[in-house]
């Protein structure tokens, strides 16, 4: 066993996030990530104005990454296709690109980053951390921000909520494809969820899908079926898509940790689960990891102050989320964004978690 001032699980926006902040400040920052190297997840891919701000804060910049700029949205239902302009910029940007960017900006900040550490179970009353070799660290101040994913000993208590599954795919399009959706968030309602697509940094298309859980019961190939039935005009971007299907179950949107055991913070998702129909999922884990790098708070503190801080755009998310499910609901929802378009930046608006456009 051996001791360390501050250990941050999870080398995503939130934790590398942290890592940043905490080693900028002085501190001795050790973070655990699983991966080897650069890799996509499900989650991500949309990055609003609060998110480029966040990263500016970090000391990146998106667009030297080459992300994608995105100023309009779209919302496509089988009636029809409506658009309009968002607030301020907004980007697409991987998630292999992003997370790399972070993790090396954190070991450059003088953060101890460790590639290939698999985290096995957490003791949260001591803040030890049982690796998959074996070995335990204990922590002075832990940090969790191990995404949607659940550690042994530390789960969120989401049994009673209602959960959701998320599926993503990459592709390059088709040229008239990519031209239509150059400068757009395209946002697709369906029954009991809705699909998201933008292009990326390398010209790629991101498509990612948020169903019930349930709907994953006749495993993914019917689900991607169905979808492409009652939802024509995504169905193209399916058929593009072929297979390379990532997935993930148990994702319990609306969620906050309200509160926590002292020296443990919950950072990103770990933290606040919002729906990622609002995009705001990265911003709110850069937030996290940035707020909880100010210090000040204990950890039940800092918990409680962010749960407070999420609340209003996670209702808000969640209210659009509900509204996108309706069928017809999500009818109404696309005239008034057809003929009132201000409607879009209001509810882009009510999403963000607070960090100034760039």
């Amino acid at each position: 066993m051996r001791r360390t001032a501050a250990l941050i699980v999870g080398g995503g926006p939130a934790g590398a996030a942290a890592a940043i902040g905490l080693a900028r400040r002085g501190d001795t920052v050790e973070l655990l990530e699983r991966s080897r190297g650069p890799r996509d997840l499900v989650c991500g891919g949309f990055l609003g104005w609060d998110a480029l701000s966040l990263l500016r804060q970090c000391g990146l910049n998106a667009a030297t990454l080459g992300a994608h700029p995105i100023t309009r949205l779209r919302v496509v239902t089988n009636a029809g296709a409506a658009e309009a302009d968002l607030p301020h910029l907004a980007a697409g940007l991987s998630r292999r690109t992003l997370d790399e960017a972070l993790l090396a900006r954190a070991a450059e900040q003088g953060a101890v980053v460790r590639r290939g550490v698999s985290v096995r179970s957490v003791d949260p009353d001591e803040r030890a951390v049982r690796l998959s070799d074996g070995q335990e660290i204990v922590a002075d101040r832990l940090y969790l921000a191990t995404g949607k994913h659940e550690l042994r000993g530390a789960a969120r208590p989401i049994a009673d909520r209602p959960l959701a599954a998320g599926l993503r795919a990459a592709m390059m399009p088709r040229p008239a494809d990519r031209d239509r959706l150059a400068g757009f968030i395209e946002l697709h309602p369906l029954p009991d969820g809705y699909a998201g697509l933008l292009l990326q940094e390398d010209g790629s298309a991101n498509l990612c899908l948020s169903v019930a859980q349930e709907r994953m019961a006749g495993g993914s190939a019917k689900l991607l079926a169905d979808l492409a039935r009652e939802a024509r005009a995504l169905g193209r971007w399916i058929e593009q898509a072929e297979d390379g299907w990532a997935a993930i179950a148990g994702v319990p949107y609306g969620w906050r940790a309200r509160g926590t055991e002292p020296g443990l913070f919950r950072l990103g998702d770990q933290g606040a689960v919002i729906a990622s129909l609002a995009g705001d999922g990265v911003a709110i884990a850069l937030a996290s990891g940035l707020g909880v790098a100010r210090g000040g708070p204990s950890a039940p503190a800092f918990q409680r102050r962010f749960a407070r801080r999420a609340a209003r755009p996670l209702a808000v998310a969640g209210a659009i989320k509900s509204l996108a499910e309706a069928p017809a609901a999500s009818g109404v929802a696309a005239r008034l964004l057809r003929f009132v378009p201000g409607a879009a930046s209001v509810a882009a608006r009510l999403t963000r978690i607070g960090a100034r456009p760039v």
